[in-house]
């Protein structure tokens, strides 16, 4: 393999999340009185972390204490209710498969929690992945923080580590880490604008991130 160590990004990369989101969403604004939102509105909303997540779900005009209310109930339910309807995509268990059969390190860096992000990697892939890391407040991506401690946490030197995301957060983050990065086209912000961010790689399949690897 080109690489010996493969980060990944988890929602809309390795696992399709998006109707748990939402629900958790729309749990959090109904039980305050707020309009719900749909499946495609919180697609838009996805990939700077939950609080963020939870901030543009909100109406413009909602102020504290509402606003961390909102934050309070939606990671309480998404905590129970996290992999209700979540699932890997197409093709990704065999490929974090195939990667460790082939001797890669594999790590996890998401801008969720750090919760979330340990139990969906040992509900899904709990043979495959190395290190699961969510990431802390201060160091949301497109901050390169969790790519280096995923990396350091791994023995694993930058130069033999690649990036693989859906967005242009991951874009970026990969290259402020100043490694390269493989964007994948199945996830929730869509082709055509991971095509504008300008990923080093894309990918429509994960026999095509694997092609790329090999």
């Amino acid at each position: 393999m080109k690489y010996s160590t493969i980060l990944f990004d988890l929602d809309g990369t390795l696992l399709n999340t998006l109707e748990d989101l939402t629900n958790s969403v729309n749990f959090a604004l109904r039980s305050l009185g707020y309009p719900e939102r749909t499946l495609e509105e919180v697609r838009g909303f996805v990939g700077n972390g939950m609080k963020k997540l939870v901030e543009r779900a909100l109406p413009p005009n909602a102020q504290e204490p509402a606003r961390t209310k909102c934050f309070d109930l939606f990671s309480g339910y998404y905590g129970e209710h996290l992999h209700d309807c979540t699932v890997p995509y197409a093709g990704i268990p065999e490929l974090l498969h195939t990667l460790k059969e082939n001797g890669c390190r594999i790590a996890i860096v998401s801008n969720k929690m750090d919760g979330p992000v340990r139990e969906l990697a040992g509900i899904y892939f709990p043979d495959c992945v190395d290190a699961a890391i969510g990431t802390p407040a201060d160091h949301k991506k497109p901050d390169p923080y969790c790519v280096y401690e995923a990396a350091r946490s791994l023995g694993a030197p930058l130069k033999e580590c690649i990036y693989v995301g859906d967005s242009g957060v991951d874009v970026e983050t990969a290259r402020n880490a100043g490694i390269l990065c493989i964007g994948v086209t199945w996830g929730f912000a869509g082709k055509q604008a991971l095509e504008e961010c300008g990923p080093d790689f894309i990918a429509e399949s994960t026999g095509g991130v694997l092609s790329l690897l090999q």
